[in-house]
């Protein structure tokens, strides 16, 4: 008998490619709701990118007789003007995702701006940027979007300007926060001890350490961006007819509820979207944050 044997209190090692084979497996992105969402956030993006080579006819084309069912030639049916709705919500892609991953890019860039400067200076610029940020967070984030749209006018660029201002402060507060903690740290002292401008610490050093946070948030508020337009646009706030986009179709599968069709389908587009890009956004945080990582791991033992 070996030692080994009589001694069964002592593991064997376990071999490095299975362990190294079970961490991939347990990586966040091998979880169903990430492989779910990031299958169907890539199917909605070559939508758009293909919209004309896939959609079956003109979506402002009156061609068709109106209120069809879903069926036949037309699967998703035909709306109050003769239009098909399958055409309509697959050209509508092409106006809700880049608008909303724009405005989250504005909103992101202007707000981490805004917070890595607060946060690094301090002082009275912390307080201005701050109790800026606070005024709008007073607010209902979908009224104050509403009353700016408003003011600017009906239509989709005024309502991208409206979420900006409203979703900025969001990101000014966790890159401020972010950067409080990383200015103290060791090596942002080392680089201003040897000379570098408080602007080059900033940028260099303090800004790409809260990248990770910045980015996961950024990746959740696309949801929340498309679900902001579709809403104004509902409301007659954004998109102007004959605009093939979704919140302006379910408001017209409103005025018509007996046509189940006409609005069940773009609001299904916008349903399936969300849900895409926050179960994108939850595998990006844990992939990130090894904490959380670490707990994902855990539950899948």
């Amino acid at each position: 008998m070996t030692e080994q044997a009589a001694r069964p209190d002592v593991a064997t090692p376990e071999p490095v490619a299975r362990r190294r084979a079970r961490g991939v497996a347990r990586s966040p992105w091998r979880q169903p709701l990430s492989l779910i969402g990031g299958g169907v956030a890539i199917a909605w993006v070559l939508v758009a990118i293909s919209a004309p080579l896939l959609a079956p006819s003109d979506p402002l084309g009156q061609a068709f007789q109106r209120f069809l069912p879903p069926g036949g030639a037309h699967l998703f049916g035909t709306d109050e003007l003769g239009r098909d709705v399958l055409s309509r919500v697959l050209y509508g892609a092409r106006i809700s995702l880049p608008l909303a991953l724009l405005l989250v890019a504005l909103a992101m860039t202007i707000g981490s701006i805004l917070g890595g400067i607060a946060g690094y200076f301090g002082g009275w610029i912390d307080e201005v940027v701050m109790r800026v940020a606070d005024l709008v967070f007073a607010f209902p984030t979908i009224i104050l979007a509403m009353a700016v749209a408003a003011a600017l006018g009906p239509d989709l660029h005024n309502a991208v300007l409206a979420i900006v201002v409203v979703s900025w402060p969001a990101y000014a507060r966790v890159v401020r926060g972010l950067v409080l903690s990383a200015r103290q740290a060791d090596y942002v002292s080392a680089t201003r001890l040897l000379g570098a401008s408080a602007r080059r610490a900033l940028i260099v050093d303090v800004l790409p350490n809260v990248a990770g946070p910045v980015l996961v948030l950024a990746t959740l508020d696309i949801g929340t961006a498309v679900l902001l337009l579709s809403g104004l646009s509902f409301l007659g706030l954004g998109a102007r007819p004959p605009a093939p986009e979704w919140g302006a179709m379910v408001a017209a599968g409103a005025e018509n509820f007996d046509k189940w069709w006409i609005g069940m389908f773009p609001g299904l587009a916008i349903l399936s979207v969300v849900l895409a890009f926050n179960f994108v956004g939850d595998t990006l945080r844990d992939a990130l944050d090894p904490r959380t990582a670490r707990a994902v791991r855990g539950r899948a033992l």
